[in-house]
């Protein structure tokens, strides 16, 4: 079902206004949740994400991870967890990916717990064994079965290997505690190699990890056992638990819930919600995807008494409200949140302060996180290009002798991003543009049914240009000598205007009936029952 119609805001939750207090509106958000012997100050928890930064220690140390990760948790988030990490080298998903197998590697990891142990933070490192999904040659997996989204065909585990894997998780969960983690998740999803010993389509065993499903769980309640004898009782234990897998003949909902139980009974402190192999056909994060459109998944368990284990709940839940109603349902004791603190890493802060007008909000594009994920490159993110780079893009105050007069054309992302910026430093700025609106082409891209979200980022920087007390100046064509002899003069001028749609060099290109994508996104031009639309691109898909 859709989640809004096209051309509309977001539905707004009801604990998401402007000004509204954190215990009046959030008061399960910020519930603490007691583990017996440890208590989450909140019920927020940033999922994993892998950023790239996991790797820096090959050369760097992980200060950069730990500057991550404690702006973060000084953001208030009750639970922590790391990008994945293999247990061995032939979990890596690609070549010198982030490995925990020996005391060498596990040091350069106390730099990041102690940083978000200072700013009152837990955090848990995700124990990830990519399976088939790796992209070396190296790749193993249960079976000699190649994956759709794989470049090579995995030599199968022997028996022997089998077990050695699993001694090697509970070696990397050892290991993670002597690094001050304070437990670790086990990825049990998203179709990664214990997923692919779960389900028979990527199982054709026949020894004693394969066959019946008793027997194809075993690898995941056995890896379970080891782990928490080697780390003993006072260490969280999560589980990533694949709820719904959305690839053919994938576990049927008997089977995770059979699972569940069979993994609070092998030594599990929380069980998380997985959602979808990567392989799957069915978008599961993207913008697309209605607010918090799979926490029923998560609420079938907890209410068929499967388990009494505390569940997490996940996927685009990207605001305060989302994630209080969420639990006022009763779907889940927990929010697994990853990219929106991505976004804002002080999305609690301002939730709590009763500034949720003020929250940068995820949009769920997938452009500089996911996308940057799967080519190998750093993660960071379209409405908050500072994530990752903490260390290097900071934006200091000016000294009252260096501020200036700056004056920004163009209130597109990058003309509000630049001119709220220069304004929060100190200076004194003028944003200036010809429309009667801010937002740029982001006004046309929240047109588009599924991309709704981008309201929010309009929405955000409105309320950053009145915070930062810029002054805004719409309706207002300006030329180069209008800037130039502007009194008092301006120091300064960033010209963020932008692209002009560009029309190909086509006969008849510009008899009456033909548009730009401008005219028809805008609503400016009606559009007939037979369209051709030439192009395709992203914009050609959009139109």
């Amino acid at each position: 079902s859709r989640q809004k119609s096209a051309g509309r805001a977001p539905a707004a939750s009801s604990a998401d206004g402007p000004r509204s207090g954190a215990m009046a509106h959030y008061p399960r958000l910020f519930e603490p949740l007691n583990l017996g012997f440890t208590t989450l100050r909140n019920r927020a928890v940033m999922g994993s994400m892998h950023t790239g930064l996991e790797e820096t220690s090959l050369f760097h140390g992980l200060e950069k991870m730990a500057a991550f990760y404690a702006e973060r948790a000084r953001g208030g988030v009750g639970l922590i967890v790391t990008g994945g990490i293999s247990p061995n080298d032939a979990g890596r998903g690609y070549p010198f990916a982030a490995k925990l197998s020996t005391a060498g590697e596990a040091r350069p990891h106390q730099v990041v717990t102690q940083a978000v142990h200072d700013e009152g933070g837990k955090i848990l490192m995700q124990i990830l064994h990519t399976g088939r999904y790796a992209y070396t040659p190296f790749a193993v997996a249960p079976s000699r079965l190649r994956a759709p989204i794989g470049w090579v065909t995995p030599a199968e585990l022997t028996s022997s290997q089998v077990e050695r894997t699993i001694a090697d998780y509970a070696r990397s969960a050892e290991l993670a505690k002597s690094a001050g983690y304070d437990g670790v998740e086990i990825m049990g999803s998203e179709g990664y190699l214990i997923n692919q010993f779960i389900v028979d389509h990527t199982n054709k065993r026949t020894d004693e990890w394969g066959g019946s499903y008793e027997k194809r769980i075993r690898f995941p309640l056995e890896i379970i056992r080891e782990t928490r004898k080697a780390v003993g009782p006072d260490f969280i234990l999560m589980y990533r638990l694949s709820m719904l897998d959305l690839v053919p003949r994938g576990s049927t909902w008997e089977e995770v819930s059979a699972l569940a139980s069979a993994v609070e009974d092998a030594g599990a402190t929380i069980i998380n919600t997985g959602i979808g192999w990567h392989e799957a056909r069915v978008p599961t994060i993207a913008t697309k995807v209605p607010r918090a459109g799979f926490t029923w998944v998560t609420r079938k368990l907890k209410q068929s008494g499967a388990v009494s284990l505390p569940l997490v709940t996940t996927n685009r839940i990207n605001m305060p409200g989302t994630a209080e109603d969420v639990l006022a349902r009763g779907d889940a004791d927990l929010i697994s949140m990853a990219r929106p603190f991505l976004a804002d890493p002080d999305l609690l802060v301002k939730a709590q302060q009763g500034r949720a007008d003020e929250i940068n909000t995820c949009i769920g594009c997938n452009q500089a996180c996911l996308d940057h994920t799967f080519q190998a490159r750093q993660a960071s993110c379209l409405v908050n290009p500072r994530a990752c780079y903490e260390t290097e893009l900071n934006f200091e105050p000016v000294r009252p002798d260096k501020r200036q007069r700056i004056a920004v054309v163009g209130s597109g992302p990058a003309g509000l991003a630049a001119a709220t910026v220069a304004a929060e430093r100190g200076h004194k700025v003028t944003l200036i543009d010809s429309a009667d609106r801010v937002g740029g082409q982001f006004n046309l891209a929240k047109r588009i049914p599924g991309k709704e979200e981008f309201y929010e980022t309009i929405r955000y920087f409105r309320r950053r240009l009145e915070v930062t007390g810029v002054d805004v100046k719409l309706n207002t064509p300006v030329t180069a000598s209008d800037l130039l002899n502007a009194a008092p003069a301006y120091d300064q001028v960033v010209l963020a205007t932008g692209i002009l749609p560009r029309t190909p060099p086509i006969p008849g290109a510009d008899l009456p009936h033909v548009h730009s994508y401008v005219d028809v996104l805008s609503g400016r031009t009606e559009v007939g029952r037979r369209v051709a639309i030439i192009g395709a691109g992203g914009v050609w898909f959009d139109v």
